[in-house]
């Protein structure tokens, strides 16, 4: 399921912006910092697999401006977007799974008994671990205060990102468009849709 195959013709402008999110760090409440492991690419219109495939008030905030904080609440839990493109477009990369590098006190008291690379695993478990809910939706994460994302300085070298199928997603399921740290204990694991479709 794994590729290292980035430089696609096709591929959009968001599968970049998903892999250089990878080693940001993200800024949460209560002191709470992780560095992003984990990402998936969802393409807007052109994208079967994302909200902002149709334009609807719940996704009106992906279609612009840039580096806004798109949340979203599925089974009980929160996930956080980064809207990637310029207005109108549509694209975000969704935050999947990250290392807790500070604030492990507050972490650890809104995830419970679990494992310290287990805190930030999965999108809905890098949400709760950070304090994120629907107040944050909308935050522009380049300015303080509230959520706030500190890209890279030196972005993570291509030799160690890895690419792969996105998890969960019933369409546009084959897509190589979830981006991680190879090796790193806290990506999340790979699971398909039961009724996923191939892409088309």
């Amino acid at each position: 399921m794994e590729s290292l195959v980035f430089a696609m013709v096709d591929e959009p402008n968001v599968c970049a912006a998903a892999r250089a999110l990878l080693g940001a760090q993200i800024l949460g409440h209560d002191g709470v910092i992780a560095r992003i492991t984990e990402t998936e690419a969802y393409n807007g219109p052109d994208d079967p697999a994302s909200h902002a495939f149709t334009r609807t008030p719940r996704s009106e905030l992906m279609y612009g401006p840039a580096d806004r904080l798109y949340v979203y609440r599925i089974h009980g839990h929160h996930c956080a977007n980064i809207v990637t493109s310029e207005e109108g477009r549509g694209a975000a990369a969704l935050l999947r799974a990250g290392e807790i590098v500070a604030g492990l006190p507050a972490a650890r008291a809104r995830r419970g008994d679990v494992l310290d690379a287990r805190l930030g695993r999965g999108p809905g478990n890098l949400a709760r671990a950070l304090g994120i809910t629907m107040d944050d939706r909308g935050t522009d994460v380049r300015v303080p205060p509230g959520i706030v994302v500190r890209r890279p300085t030196v972005p993570i070298p291509a030799a160690r990102i890895r690419s792969g199928p996105r998890v969960g997603v019933r369409l546009a399921a084959d897509r190589p468009w979830r981006y991680w740290i190879a090796d790193d204990p806290t990506v999340s694991a790979y699971r398909r849709h039961r009724l996923a479709e191939a892409d088309g």
